[in-house]
């Protein structure tokens, strides 16, 4: 990108803008007059988002914030976007149909389509309908002229030249019959695994909890799973967790622990508990929200040969050996804005079909 195009420079600023946020509601007052307003109703917005979703705790919404102001400066944004050739005269409007697991998890959506040029016709998740579109008002007061190319909407959506959708397995169906035929990319569930090797120091295995119980574990990057090689001693596991137990005293959490422990109980599964989080052995990814699967593994060879068998189920591998494919303990949900979803690249996607179109 030789020249920052304007809709970049707006982006930027709101990335400025959501890290002053995240000074202001830890008490830094030292802002303008004009600051303070849009994070007074950033405030605002954000009690009311928390309110209306439980699982959207004001931590976890400034954990996003935090990391979304990360990846909206200059230079991430130009590392991004300098691998491609950039050139849209004829504008596309994408549908963008939004999952609402974790807070703003369609964002990176709606940025690809608009610094692509194209226009975003976007419809909410019930579960993460408050933030979005305050932050297109504050983009939009940056930047005029993107008032033309962002639309929400309740309704069946119509025309739209692409669509982007976000789903569970069951949802993806629904998807696939309704825009199967427009050029499109559907994403189904996937789940996030972790490797235990049996070596890790307590500090290092310390930094798996941030991965499992951010965002309670409802996100594509949680981690779902784990592998741990055959005979592990998960006393060391529970103990490099344990600063996490206070999660218990969330409601939604604590239910979904009893519910859960309740039924394994009913069904005689055979599982591990802590107080906070159960442990049961399956072959499975997607774990119930309080629990944890395992797998034992006896060899690198079957341990590779898995993970790559289960590989459309998987979204992300997390190590204390971190290589290309895999990422450090503790880093799961901080991906990189190349770090596209179930690995197809959406900027390359609205390139091609742009191109085509």
């Amino acid at each position: 990108m030789a020249e920052q195009p304007e809709t970049i420079k707006a982006f930027v600023k709101l990335g400025e803008f959501l890290g002053d946020y995240c000074q202001f509601a830890k008490g830094n007052l030292e802002f303008n007059e004009d600051q303070i307003k849009w994070l007074h109703k950033l405030d605002d917005l954000v009690a009311r988002a928390a309110s209306h979703n439980g699982w959207f705790t004001q931590g976890n919404i400034l954990y996003a914030f935090e990391q979304w102001s990360t990846a909206l400066k200059t230079d991430n944004l130009k590392k991004w976007l300098d691998q491609y050739d950039i050139q849209n005269s004829n504008p596309m409007t994408v549908a963008i149909i939004m999952a609402g697991n974790i807070p703003l998890v369609g964002f990176h959506d709606f940025l690809s389509v608009l610094v692509t040029g194209n226009k975003a016709l976007v419809k909410l998740s019930s579960n993460d309908k408050i933030l979005l579109p305050f932050f297109t008002e504050y983009l939009t007061t940056l930047e005029p002229l993107l008032l033309g190319y962002i639309k929400f909407s309740d309704e069946i959506l119509t025309d739209y030249d692409a669509v982007i959708a976000t789903g569970s397995n069951n949802t993806a169906r629904y998807f696939e019959y309704y825009f199967g035929k427009k050029p499109n990319i559907i994403r189904k569930n996937r789940n996030s695994v972790a490797i235990i090797h049996g070596d890790e120091t307590p500090e290092t295995l310390s930094l798996l909890g941030e991965d499992i119980f951010r965002y309670y574990g409802l996100g594509c990057r949680s981690v779902s799973k784990i592998m741990v090689p055959r005979g592990y001693d998960f006393d060391n596991f529970y103990k490099a967790v344990y600063s996490f137990k206070d999660i218990i005293d969330e409601n939604k959490y604590a239910n979904n622990y009893d519910y859960n422990k309740a039924v394994y109980l009913m069904s005689e599964f055979k599982f591990l508990d802590n107080g906070f989080l159960l442990l049961k052995e399956d072959a499975g990814y997607a774990s119930p929200i309080a629990s944890l699967f395992y797998q034992y593994y006896d060899s690198k060879e079957y341990l590779d040969e898995t993970l790559k068998r289960d590989a459309d189920k998987i979204q992300c591998i997390v190590s204390s050996r971190p290589r290309r494919d895999h990422i450090a303990f503790g880093d799961s949900q901080k991906p990189a804005l190349w770090d596209y979803a179930d690995g197809v690249d959406t900027v390359e996607f609205l390139l091609k079909i742009s191109n085509n179109n």
